[in-house]
């Protein structure tokens, strides 16, 4: 039998929470493969991308899940990281000005919104 999306999700998830981001974005990628639309999909994958120095993948994922779910707030946020581990400081401030609207108590994302500009 197949894995399913949510099979290879949720093995994705646990080997992100293990520090496993290499193989987490095997399996995670497999899991957008079968649900691409799936924005829980598209930020994990970003998170394991991002761990591993893949900054122009996750900001590609990133922004896919802010696509898809405009008030994700975290996805947004990651964005903006990603962006600005590629050097795009300008490009960095408006996902970072959102997540930070949406949820003002993140020190991190105040901090990486400090970063930007």
């Amino acid at each position: 039998m197949e894995p399913t999306a949510y099979d290879a999700f949720q093995e994705g998830c646990r080997l992100l929470a293990n520090a496993s981001p290499h193989a987490a974005a095997v399996a995670l990628e497999r899991a957008r493969d079968l649900e691409p639309d799936k924005g829980s999909i598209r930020e994990t994958l970003g998170r394991a991308y991002f761990r591993t120095g893949r900054f122009a993948a996750a900001r590609a994922e990133f922004s896919r899940a802010v696509e898809i779910d405009p008030v994700n707030d975290y996805a947004l946020f990651g964005l903006g990281l990603s962006l600005l581990r590629v050097g795009d400081r300008s490009g960095a401030r408006r996902p970072l000005k959102l997540a930070v609207a949406m949820r003002p108590e993140m020190d991190a994302y105040r901090d990486a919104l400090s970063a930007a500009e």
